[in-house]
């Protein structure tokens, strides 16, 4: 099955950081927020966060944030909640949630739910459910979910659940696993897990396992890495997760490393990317993979992080 190349793992995320001139570094100028909440929580996951000089990641996040309260995914560009969140996480991370004015934050993010209990991502009115986790995901780790309407934002997640137990986008939106996770997850944090069919999404969940190990997002897709995370979270938080094999998933996800240089691909022998090397490792922490931290399936940041925020541990 092979081994984990964590040390190459860590070097890949923090030479991505350096090569700012690079092909990837530039397309994902935009976005810069998310791959730093991917790369940090991915080291992170790994055990080896010490390596990162925390004061001048904060100090850059702190840079991004607009005067509406919102952050956006890099210095100069437009503020959005997905790049909101990501900067909260990062910093909730590193331990320093302290900087943040809390109520200017989350009254951004407040302010994006509309009349119909959903979320728009932006002042442009963008409607997901990807949004509504994001919301509340946010709003969560900064003790302020009783500022919106969670009734009406619980009521408006379920109005986008089909008839084999998924949900979409938007209402009538095709299944999909990606928003099945987002919208399995808002309602945990809400505590309305007992709203869903377990039996018939974990149906549709676990039949998302291909013969090779590896996991898409919807039928007759090819599997993909980041689904390790989408799909296994979501049969997690509905406790179906041993309806799939388990050990075929840990040696596709194993199978994606580039073990010389670091980094884990969407497929095997395919070019690597953060974005799929934090979900293949937080899939593997998932399936408590030896060495890994935990992590938590509906907020999927470290176990340990959330204890600090929620408990005070």
């Amino acid at each position: 099955m092979g081994e984990l190349a964590v040390d190459n793992h860590v070097e890949y995320i923090l030479s991505v950081r350096k090569r700012k001139d690079s092909f990837e570094s530039l397309v994902m100028e935009h976005l810069t927020m998310s791959g730093a909440y991917w790369g940090l929580t991915c080291i992170d996951l790994l055990g080896k966060l010490d390596v990162v000089d925390s004061e001048e990641v904060t100090e850059w996040i702190m840079q991004c944030q607009h005067e509406s309260g919102g952050f956006a995914g890099n210095i100069g560009h437009d503020p959005h909640v997905l790049y909101t969140l990501s900067a909260v996480q990062v910093l909730a991370l590193l331990n320093k949630l302290n900087v943040l004015d809390i109520d200017k934050v989350s009254n951004y993010v407040v302010g994006l739910q509309n009349e119909d209990g959903s979320f728009s991502g932006d002042m442009w009115g963008e409607i997901d459910t990807r949004f509504s986790y994001v919301a509340i995901c946010c709003l969560s780790l900064l003790h302020r979910l009783d500022k919106i309407n969670v009734e009406k934002a619980v009521n408006y997640i379920l109005s986008c659940k089909n008839v084999d137990g998924g949900f979409g986008c938007s209402p009538g939106g095709e299944s999909h696993a990606g928003q099945i996770f987002c919208s399995l997850a808002a309602l945990a944090i809400t505590g309305s897990l007992h709203l869903v069919d377990k039996d018939l999404l974990g149906w549709w969940l676990c039949e998302r396992q291909v013969k090779s190990g590896g996991l898409n997002g919807r039928p007759e897709k090819l599997p993909d890495v980041c689904y390790s995370w989408w799909v296994l979270s979501s049969l997690t938080m509905i406790d179906r997760v041993h309806w799939i094999n388990k050990e075929k998933l840990v040696k596709f996800i194993l199978n994606c490393q580039d073990k010389e240089n670091g980094g884990i691909s969407d497929r095997p022998d395919d070019a690597v990317d953060v974005f799929h090397t934090f979900f293949g490792i937080a899939g593997l922490a998932l399936l408590e993979y030896p060495g890994l931290k935990a992590v938590d399936p509906a907020y999927a940041m470290p176990v340990d992080v959330l204890n600090r925020i929620f408990f005070g541990k």
